[in-house]
């Protein structure tokens, strides 16, 4: 049986969902990367409104239904803590796919997460699978520990300072050393999603610069701040991000600070202002770079040139 996995927005569990369904018997499939093609189809089946990542979503998921698949796999992620939820467009997005998207209903596979931490491995979650695939509880069981051990691993690496998009192609690489360190924030989706982003990440490196992403942090700092705040975001990626974006305000080691957010992100258009106000008042250099369908390979060099260039400016000014 092959299941489908979007090579889109949540894939970046790939190491958990690859393992389990693996170890349960199933050959996992994934999405062709995100190519002119599944962003056309994307755009041509997706309502105007919604942001990029979606949009590139619907586009993954028209390309698995070309290979074959015998189901897609798209989970309901509700939550990775306690009392605090995800975007609302994780949390329908079956839904949305299911009714926007003609023939593809019977072919969608999934269940509610609900955790208190990104380890999403807990056995109740996924009891949906027992019925569906025929299968033990003991067998779900091993299949879920060991894709856990896997993404613990995975995680590990991450904070250690690979580089988490070769991570997913079983590649291990540190991150480049440079004479510049940035601060990149945004969701992951939003990072490494090389086409749309124009490789962001790559072409930051080739101008001599060292990135820190929120991955690399570890979650006790983000938890205690996220503890000490008087009132927390509704949504949990954007807490992260909002941890580490104070983390960059305040380092002294952090020469600089990207945002890069989708257009028309109701999450970002909160947590931005907030960065932007406090890094200008602390004197921390802080751009704000927006991406959708439209973006544009000029647009996106001209504007991280011209950031890192005064980066270099203000440096020697101030080794002066």
């Amino acid at each position: 049986m092959k299941i489908g996995i979007p090579r889109s927005l949540l894939y970046y569990y790939y190491p958990f969902w690859q393992t389990l369904f693996s170890r349960l018997g199933f050959q996992p499939v994934l999405s062709d990367k995100t190519n002119t093609e599944i962003l056309d189809t994307a755009v041509k089946d997706s309502v105007s409104e919604i942001c990029v990542p979606i949009k590139v979503y619907v586009g993954h998921v028209l390309s698995l239904m070309k290979k074959g698949v015998d189901y897609i796999y798209i989970p309901r992620l509700v939550s990775i803590r306690k009392g605090v939820t995800l975007c609302p467009k994780f949390l329908g997005l079956p839904d949305m796919i299911k009714h926007s998207l003609p023939g593809i209903s019977d072919k969608v596979l999934t269940h509610k997460i609900q955790s208190d931490s990104d380890d999403i491995s807990d056995y109740r979650n996924y009891t949906d699978f027992l019925k569906v695939f025929d299968i033990s509880k003991s067998e779900l069981k091993k299949a879920l520990q060991l894709a856990k051990n896997e993404w613990l691993n995975f995680r590990k690496l991450q904070k250690e300072g690979y580089k988490t998009e070769l991570l997913l192609e079983d590649k291990k690489e540190l991150r480049e050393d440079g004479d510049l360190n940035i601060g990149l924030l945004g969701y992951v989706y939003n990072m490494y999603e090389r086409f749309i982003n124009m490789d962001l990440i790559s072409r930051l490196e080739e101008m001599g610069a060292r990135v820190s992403t929120f991955e690399m942090f570890d979650e006790e700092m983000i938890n205690d701040f996220v503890s000490g705040l008087r009132k927390p975001m509704f949504w949990e990626f954007t807490n992260k991000l909002m941890a580490v974006g104070y983390n960059f305000i305040n380092s002294p080691l952090i020469d600089g600070i990207i945002h890069v957010t989708a257009f028309g992100c109701g999450p970002d258009s909160i947590l931005g202002p907030f960065l932007e106000i406090d890094a200008e008042e602390n004197k921390k250099p802080f751009m704000t770079l927006r991406i959708d369908e439209q973006t544009g390979e000029s647009h996106v060099l001209t504007r991280i040139e011209a950031f890192i260039d005064l980066l270099r400016i203000r440096k020697r000014r101030e080794a002066l």
